[in-house]
């Protein structure tokens, strides 16, 4: 199985990201709505028992529900070039300490480290080959967005499975914050 541990959004929040995508960048490849989260930890493919063990650990996990606020827009590179477009996520001490506590729950599963430094955000599209200058007009257009702040009352256990042109994300299981 390939799995994540994300954020489900709220529909509402979907429709407002939604709006934003679909035109400005060619060569961009936007993520439907359904698919818009905030990935908190991805696991990858593991066997089912480790996903088992996953599950255990992450049911036992306690934190307590928080607001979480998406705002801004930016891109990721590889080699000067952007290859992703994101909405960003205003930062929290909730929201980092629920980070952590999924992180910790996963390494007692005997999953190694997550080697990237956490970097909350929702992506837009992917891009290939993108024009930096259509890029960069884009993000500059819409770096004021900020959503109200949505309620975070819990998180998701996702599975991935890649197919030609998206992935198709399912949820296994929905852990619940006091």
């Amino acid at each position: 199985m390939r799995l994540f541990v994300a954020l489900d959004l709220p529909w509402s929040c979907r429709e407002q990201l939604a709006a934003l995508s679909g035109s400005g960048i060619p060569g961009a490849r936007w993520v439907p709505p359904e698919n818009f989260h905030l990935t908190l930890r991805f696991i990858g493919d593991i066997p089912s028992h480790v996903a088992q063990d996953v599950d255990d650990a992450l049911m036992g996990l306690r934190a307590k529900g928080f607001d979480l606020t998406l705002t801004g827009m930016g891109t990721f590179s590889k080699g000067g070039i952007s290859s992703a477009l994101w909405v960003g996520v205003e930062r929290s001490a909730a929201l980092d300490h629920l980070r952590t506590k999924v992180e910790t729950a996963l390494r007692r599963c005997g999953l190694d480290a997550e080697r990237r430094k956490f970097q909350p955000h929702v992506t837009l599209a992917r891009l290939d080959n993108p024009v930096e200058s259509k890029v960069a007009a884009f993000v500059q257009a819409h770096n004021l967005f900020r959503t109200e702040p949505l309620p975070v009352e819990h998180f998701t256990l996702f599975s991935s499975i890649l197919c030609k042109d998206h992935a198709v994300y399912t949820p296994e299981a929905e852990y619940e914050l006091a």
